[in-house]
């Protein structure tokens, strides 16, 4: 009797019974957008109707299906996030560490991250690109600044969070600053760091899908908004919002398995 009560209490059954009502829930709004004589049609459709696309071989362009569409649009995409993501997790590492450092920095530069973090991605997109003078350039410019507002913080975090006692201790035995930084505050703020990445990352693809629709080239966002504009099927659409969530959800997850990797407190308590 335990066991099944915690089998129904675990994270994998409450994940299941959320997956299975969104299901119930996107197929009642499909009976309901069918039933409703509309133009264009299909713009719900089933989730079967979803899946099927995924495997047809109707060309819908021309030479590609629409499951080709994605993933040749999939690749500039993600390749312009994940630069972006590792350019803004960087600059925000380092931002934290300088700010940790020298603390006017702190309250000089804090204020101005919020202030762009206020920004809509989507007014932000026309100033960088004015700035930079290259669409895929700008891409990447907007996925690293949404990177590393949350790494920047988080980290800055992990930094405070350094009980008094420890400072004291690594003071009592003459340890440099170095040695403070890098046996003491840095290793002490990965769990941190981490958090901020698991944020960010699934904010990165999110943004560059954005963006593409505002600036075309190429790109999930591109066949997106194309889509959306009845200039190929509905269902590629549908493949791009599903597409995205798992990418995201799968990026979150890979943050995870390299923490667990690259922090000693997530293998002892594996």
């Amino acid at each position: 009797m335990q066991r099944i009560k915690k089998f129904f209490t675990s994270k994998q059954m409450v994940t299941v019974v959320w997956v299975l009502g969104i299901m119930v829930l996107w197929e009642i709004g499909a009976f309901i957008v069918a039933g409703t004589k509309r133009s264009p049609e299909n713009v719900l459709p089933h989730l079967y109707q979803i899946v099927q696309s995924v495997f047809s071989t109707k060309l819908v362009n021309g030479s590609q299906t629409a499951f080709q569409i994605v993933l040749s649009n999939a690749g500039l995409t993600l390749f312009r996030a994940g630069i972006g993501f590792l350019i803004g997790a960087g600059i925000g590492f380092l931002l934290a560490l300088l700010m940790n450092l020298v603390m006017p920095i702190e309250k000089i530069v804090f204020p101005y991250l919020m202030v762009i973090q206020m920004i809509p991605i989507l007014g932000m997109a026309p100033i960088i690109l004015a700035i930079t003078k290259d669409i895929n350039k700008s891409r990447i410019v907007i996925a690293a600044i949404l990177t590393f507002y949350p790494v920047a913080t988080n980290t800055l975090a992990g930094f405070k969070s350094v009980e008094k006692e420890k400072h004291e201790l690594m003071h009592s035995i003459a340890a440099t600053k170095y040695e403070i930084y890098t046996k003491l505050l840095i290793p002490s703020s990965i769990p941190y760091l981490f958090t901020g990445l698991k944020i960010s990352a699934p904010m990165a693809i999110t943004a560059s899908i954005l963006v593409d629709t505002l600036q075309g080239g190429g790109g999930l966002g591109c066949m997106l908004s194309q889509s959306l504009k009845h200039a190929m099927t509905i269902y590629v659409f549908w493949q791009i919002v599903f597409f995205s969530a798992i990418v995201g959800i799968l990026s979150y997850y890979l943050m995870s398995l390299i923490e667990k990797a690259v922090s000693p407190y997530k293998r002892i308590h594996k």
